[in-house]
């Protein structure tokens, strides 16, 4: 419920604030003291659009300030579907800048307008006889009659079923879209799969292939160059290695002479060695050098089909057709297990579908049971609140299984005798639709946690007797929902456990709206005004007691 509001820099009001009681709020005032204005604010917090023209004073900001108790409301789930911390006390603040942006937060944490219109409309309903209202629509009408049959709990089970019904059906979707999709490349990626796997591709041998067609491709000049470097270092009488030998000798001889001969001379050694060791490689080398046409062809071909696959696949590397095959071999293991997954989801569907079906059957069996109760309730209600001809048929018709079951309410009204009933948006009027509205929240005031209600003269074309019984019927709302009411009838202010006055003050250059609570003694003031005009008589006084409950 709304504890404290404050209202900045808005239309005609500089600065308003209030904290209503928990029960039944009345607000009176004189014409275009600015009643609706207020309410253009609190809409603010609903998150209906503004511009700069809402500035009472363009060169400052205007502020919009809500603090509401979320007990009761059942909001965490929401606050944490929209990122934000949930706290039992809220705040909700909406600004609107003098270049005319605007911008809200909850809780500080700033919010889309969207976001602002989720988390609001279900803490305000504000209610008047000019609004378009939600009676006429079919899903709300579900709405009341769920909470009057007392079928929330079987809505939300029916509601789960319907969500695994639904996703077993998408499932069925996919999997037959899937199927589809691969059943129109299946020949072709089979042959592909085929065409790879018959290719037995290892990943290293395209490198060894490339290497050895280079060696066959130039065996002979390998072969030739190899026994021209074997015949220089070792074979030839000039070869190097003779040398070496020679050379060695002399220096093992000089060795007694001098340190530095026998160091050049184990040096030479070495070199003697190294040099033995790679004409033996060489040796090897050479015979291991030979020309094969036929291994040369398969080498060859080998690498063409290697290069081909390659080509075809737009990859550059055995590696990546590996990755291929393996890719078009899961859709291959995929396509064989399909039926068998089509199979099992068919089998979820089917069995979705009996549950969905029996359970939507038993809740609409369990809502046709408050038909005639509830017509009758509200058709009592509503000769309560002025309209005595007034008659009310429930009409359903099913339907395919939807979110909500298989019913379409519609409430027939007609407040005519002798006319039957029609569709709300057909045959009533304003005010008609009002108290029908109203009539509905005061029966949904027994059943659920409804939101602050806010009532903007409601009351309309209505006097009297039937004054006083909507006012009973307010305060009776009140004692479990905050019912704030704009009211022109004195019959109904004097119900109220809190009393608002809003006047317009014209002291300055400047008019600007004010509201101030009013006492025990202002109230009856302001009601006796209410029945007997600006000076009231002694009458009107004893009148405004006798309504408020006070003994004279």
């Amino acid at each position: 419920m709304l504890t404290h509001l404050v209202i900045k820099n808005y239309a005609l009001i500089k600065t308003l604030e209030i904290s209503p009681s928990s029960n039944l709020n009345m607000i009176t005032g004189e014409t275009g003291a600015g009643k609706s204005i207020m309410l253009g604010a609190v809409g603010l917090l609903l998150g209906n659009r503004a511009d700069t023209k809402a500035l009472l004073n363009e060169n400052e900001k205007c502020v919009v300030e809500g603090h509401f108790d979320l007990g009761g409301y059942d909001l965490q789930a929401v606050f944490e579907h929209e990122d934000l911390d949930y706290e039992k006390l809220s705040i909700i603040r909406r600004e609107i800048s003098t270049s005319g942006k605007s911008r809200a937060f909850i809780n500080d944490t700033p919010v889309t307008l969207d976001v602002l219109r989720k988390i609001g409309v279900r803490l305000m309903d504000i209610h008047s006889q000019h609004e378009t209202l939600h009676l006429g629509k079919h899903t709300f009408q579900l709405e009341f009659i769920d909470a009057y049959a007392g079928t929330l709990s079987k809505v939300k089970a029916y509601q789960a079923t319907y969500r695994d019904y639904r996703e077993a059906q998408e499932k069925l979707g996919q999997l037959q879209k899937e199927k589809e999709e691969l059943k129109k490349e299946a020949d072709y990626e089979n042959f592909l799969l085929e065409e790879l796997a018959n290719a037995k591709l290892v990943g290293d041998e395209q490198e060894e292939l490339e290497g050895q067609v280079e060696l066959m491709e130039h065996a002979e000049e390998i072969k030739t160059k190899l026994n021209a470097a074997l015949e220089a270092l070792s074979t030839s009488d000039f070869s190097s290695l003779h040398g070496l030998q020679e050379a060695n000798g002399l220096l093992q001889q000089l060795g007694g002479f001098s340190k530095n001969y026998q160091e050049l001379g184990e040096r030479l050694n070495s070199a003697m060695i190294e040099v033995s060791d790679i004409t033996r490689e060489l040796e090897k080398a050479e015979e291991s050098v030979e020309f094969d046409p036929q291994q040369t062809q398969l080498a060859q071909d080998r690498l063409s089909l290697l290069y081909h696959l390659q080509q075809k696949h737009n990859v550059q590397d055995i590696a990546s057709l590996l990755t291929i095959q393996e890719e078009l071999q899961k859709k291959a293991d995929r396509s064989f297990h399909m039926e068998e997954e089509l199979q099992e989801a068919q089998r979820q569907v089917d069995q979705f579908t009996l549950q969905v079906d029996q359970q939507a059957q038993a809740l609409s069996e369990k809502r046709a049971l408050c038909f005639q109760p509830l017509e009758k309730e509200l058709t009592r209600l509503l000769q309560k609140v002025g309209i005595p001809e007034a008659s009310l048929k429930i009409e359903n018709t099913q339907e395919a299984p939807g979110p909500k079951g298989i019913d379409k309410i519609n409430i027939l009204f007609s407040a005519n005798k002798g006319v039957p009933p029609q569709e709300l948006s057909k045959v009533a009027s304003g005010g008609e639709f009002s108290r029908l509205m109203f009539c509905v929240k005061y029966i949904l005031a027994d059943r659920v946690a409804l939101p602050t209600i806010i009532f903007d003269e409601i009351d309309t074309g209505v006097s009297g007797e039937i004054a006083l019984k909507l006012g009973d019927m307010m305060k009776s709302m009140a004692e479990k929902h905050q019912l704030i009411t704009i009211s022109h009838l004195p019959q109904v202010a004097a119900k109220g456990d809190l009393h608002y006055f809003v006047y317009k003050d014209s002291s300055d250059d400047r008019s600007i709206s004010r509201i101030k609570e009013l006492t025990d003694e202002e109230r009856v003031e302001e009601i006796a005004k209410m029945i007997g005009g600006d000076r009231p008589s002694t009458i009107a006084f004893d009148n405004a007691r006798e309504l408020m409950g006070i003994n004279t």
